[in-house]
C-alpha cells in the first residue's frame, strides 16, 4: 500500500523572549514605576480595616494595576498582536489606559485616600490608645499621587510618540 505522508501539525509560534528594549524604554521603566508603587498602594489600603469609600478606592487601584501588569507582560514579551482589535493600536491603548484609568482613577483613589486621612488626623496625639490608621491612609494617598504621576509621565511619553506619526511604543 502507498505511504500517505502524516497531516502537517499545528504551526509553532515563535519562541517566548524578553523584549528588552521596551524594558529599557522609558515606558518600561515607568511601567515598573506604576507596578510597584500601585502595589505598595493597594497593600497598604488591604492591610488595614477599611470602611466606606476606601472600598473604590481599593477597586480602583487593583483594576488599574492588573491593566497595567497586563500591558507590562505583553509589551515585555512583543506580544501585543495577539490581542484582538487592541493589538494594532498598542500605542493609542496605552495612552488611553494610562491617561483615563490611570490618571483618573488613581485621582480618585488618591483624593479619597487624603480625605481619610484627613479625617483620621486626630488620632496621631500622643496618649490616643485606639489603633489609628492615619498612617496607613496618608501612606497610601502618597503612594497614590506618585503612581498618578507616573502614569501622567506615561501617557505623555505615549501622546508625544503618537503626535509624532509613530506608532510603536518604544
Amino acid at each position: 500500500p502507498p505511504t500517505v505522508p502524516p497531516p502537517p501539525g499545528p504551526s509553532a509560534r515563535g519562541s517566548l523572549g524578553l523584549h528588552r528594549a521596551f524594558l529599557r524604554s522609558p515606558l518600561g521603566l515607568l511601567r515598573l514605576g506604576q507596578l510597584a508603587l500601585g502595589a505598595a498602594f493597594w497593600v497598604t489600603v488591604a492591610a488595614q480595616k477599611y470602611e466606606g469609600a476606601a472600598h473604590f478606592a481599593l477597586f480602583a487601584a487593583v483594576l488599574v494595576w492588573l491593566l497595567t501588569l497586563a500591558l507590562f507582560g505583553l509589551s515585555l514579551l512583543g506580544r501585543w498582536a495577539l490581542v484582538p482589535w487592541l493589538g494594532s493600536r498598542w500605542l493609542l491603548t496605552n495612552l488611553v489606559h494610562d491617561l483615563v484609568l490611570g490618571v483618573g482613577l488613581y485621582t480618585a483613589a488618591t483624593g479619597i485616600m487624603g480625605y481619610k486621612a484627613r479625617q483620621k488626623s486626630y488620632c496621631n496625639l500622643p496618649g490616643y490608645s485606639q489603633r489609628c490608621l492615619y498612617g496607613a491612609y496618608l501612606s497610601a494617598a502618597v503612594c497614590g499621587g506618585i503612581t498618578t504621576c507616573l502614569y501622567l509621565f506615561s501617557g505623555l511619553y505615549c501622546l508625544s510618540r503618537r503626535c509624532r506619526d509613530q506608532r510603536d511604543i518604544i
